[in-house]
């Protein structure tokens, strides 16, 4: 799972996956549309045919604690949306 760390499973995400056929899934940052296009498409055994992408950066925060306040920042990833071709499904629970 190189390319691929791992899928969305949010409402949002099941609502397009039920009426747009779209899912979406947490990626290498420096994977390309190509590459993950074929990543999904040889891990799940589906045909894709549209992805768009979206590079998240992250946030700083900051907490109170007895040692005072703890500064630091959440992890930057990218989101990959993949519109399957057809009727092709991608079953997230099938191994639960």
């Amino acid at each position: 799972m190189g390319i691929l760390i791992k899928p969305i499973v949010t409402e949002k995400m099941t609502t397009q996956g039920d009426k747009l056929n779209r899912y979406g899934f947490i990626v290498d940052r420096e994977a390309n549309k190509i590459e993950i296009k074929n990543a999904v498409e040889q891990m799940y055994g589906v045909s894709v045919k549209d992805v768009n992408t979206a590079n998240y950066h992250g946030k700083r925060k900051s907490r109170f604690s007895k040692a005072g306040v703890l500064t630091g920042r959440t992890n930057h990833f990218k989101k990959a949306f993949v519109t399957l071709a057809g009727d092709d499904k991608i079953d997230f629970y099938s191994n639960i």
